[in-house]
């Protein structure tokens, strides 16, 4: 879940599951062609396609927890520097995640279902199709 910090707003927590893999997995096969073996260049994460790439690893790859792990870790990485940038006072979110908010599984596989379902972006920075998806689904009223 994202719980509050303590400044009020909410982050989110990183408790490693193994439903993780059984979700992020499912969430490769149903759309036919996704997973597949990793490169060395999807590690680089210049694309959100290379980006999708790890988070759609297949269990089988020789690479699996290392692709998974980095997925993560971008996703998280990404989303907690953001929240870093709201501690002032003049901060204005971009992102307000429902209340209770996602669980960090659920909203990485969102993530995952929406990227697919947006190709358009594949070739974009993977943190703008991060936020893009974030902004989208969790948008701030304002």
């Amino acid at each position: 879940m994202l719980p509050k910090t303590t400044n009020g707003r909410k982050s989110m927590s990183i408790p490693v599951k193994r439903a993780l893999a059984l979700l992020l997995l499912g969430a490769a096969l149903a759309v036919p062609g996704v997973a597949g073996a990793v490169t060395d260049g999807d590690f680089e994460v210049k694309t959100t396609r290379s980006l999708l790439n790890l988070c759609t690893v297949s269990a089988d790859d020789a690479r699996y927890k290392e692709a998974l792990h980095f997925c993560h870790g971008f996703l998280v990485g990404a989303f907690h520097y953001y929240l870093a940038t709201l501690a002032g006072p003049n901060a204005k979110p971009l992102v307000c995640p429902s209340d209770p908010p996602p669980t960090r599984n659920v909203a990485i596989a969102a993530f995952i279902g929406w990227a697919q379902a947006h190709p358009q972006y594949m070739n974009e920075a993977p943190v703008e199709t991060e936020f893009r998806f974030l902004t989208e689904t969790w948008p701030c009223k304002r």
